[in-house]
């Protein structure tokens, strides 16, 4: 290593040089069901709108920074209180990152285990310090642990996913209200499949000032624009748009996700099928021999193998054209765990005949 190189290597944090990058595997020419993607296009009428609305757009100049009309179309999309503050992001990954760079040095930040890579990805590359705290064997919060590590640690933030990825559980209502009371900082409820759980907390948000509802509409099938929001009180909100940075939203962002929810029934009516879709999944999967299903009340399914290998399973599965995820050594999970989105009834379909040709009971 030159000395130039040796002096640059050495500008970087150690926690960073120790941090792997996120993967995404390639998928091209596989039928994906890794990434809890929505599997279903737009209507052609609904999609021929859009494309004359884009033809509008003038990407020469800088979209508007606060994206008004954009935030008052999601306002009365997802019944947002008049009083509320509303934060945008580009995708949920960096209103993560903006709750973490606001707190103060020594902040701690935590989070159930296994829960949303991300919380602690986020906070190991600000430097914050991450305690996560181990999920019950059934994938329930370990209320004593928690109420424990939040006297002990006084987390600056708690980030809470309703449902949980991976485990496609909701989280007791009670164990919720319990942790927000105790907390001393922001609990970030984390909604991103909320379009498959049919429950929230944004109705809640204004009796509490330290509840943040965090959304993204990437689940409800716009995972190519990029788009989260978090809704909370002001006094909170306020705070986080002086970090957010400028034209975070593009143009084409803002326009499509403003003609999105003019057409929220189109999005809910897709939801709606990939739940009933993942009825049928659970069940199909339920009745192999050897098979752990979960419960899931998001638009995917954890599963384990009792007596196979999940990794050949998955390397097989690939090697047929059908991409899941493979949890490996996921602390909190059983021994060979996969995870699976819920696609259409073709991929599903798709998923089940070549799962159950490799798969050795």
């Amino acid at each position: 290593m030159s000395d130039i190189s040796k002096n640059l290597q050495d500008l970087i944090r150690p926690e960073i040089k120790e941090m792997a990058a996120y993967h995404v595997p390639e998928s091209s020419g596989l039928v994906k069901l890794d990434a809890m993607e929505n599997p279903f296009s737009w209507p052609d009428g609904m999609k021929r709108e859009w494309l004359a609305l884009l033809s509008k757009a003038e990407p020469n100049r800088y979209p508007d920074p606060a994206a008004k009309t954009l935030v008052e179309e999601l306002r009365g999309c997802f019944d947002v209180n008049p009083s509320l503050g509303v934060v945008l992001g580009n995708g949920s990954d960096e209103l993560i990152q903006l709750v973490l760079m606001a707190m103060k040095d020594g902040a701690c930040v935590m989070a159930p285990m296994p829960s949303f890579v991300m919380y602690q990805h986020i906070a190991r590359s600000l430097g914050v310090e991450f305690v996560g705290v181990s999920l019950n064997t059934d994938f329930g919060l370990d209320m004593p642990a928690m109420l424990a590590a939040i006297k002990e640690h006084n987390p600056a933030v708690i980030f809470l996913a309703y449902p949980n990825n991976p485990t496609a559980n909701l989280f007791d209502g009670d164990d919720v209200a319990a942790i927000i009371d105790a907390a001393n900082g922001i609990v970030v409820i984390d909604e991103a499949y909320q379009p498959f759980a049919m429950k929230t907390y944004m109705a809640k948000v204004p009796q509490y000032e330290n509840v943040l509802v965090m959304r993204t509409v990437s689940k409800l099938g716009l995972a190519g624009l990029r788009l989260g929001f978090l809704v909370g009180h002001q006094s909170l909100t306020k705070q986080l748009e002086k970090i957010r940075l400028p034209y975070n939203i593009n143009i084409f962002t803002q326009l499509t996700a403003s003609f999105a929810f003019k057409h929220i029934d189109v999005l809910n009516a897709q939801a709606d099928l990939i739940c009933q879709q993942r009825e049928v999944l659970l069940q199909k999967l339920s009745a192999l021999a050897g098979v752990r299903v979960f419960p899931s009340k998001a638009n995917f399914i954890l599963f384990s193998l009792l007596a196979d290998s999940a990794e050949r399973v998955f390397n097989e599965l690939k090697e047929a054209g059908v991409l899941i995820k493979k949890m490996g050594a996921v602390k909190g999970l059983p021994a060979q765990c996969l995870r699976v989105t819920v696609g259409s009834g073709a991929e599903n379909t798709l998923f089940l005949d070549a799962f159950i040709s490799i798969y050795r009971p």
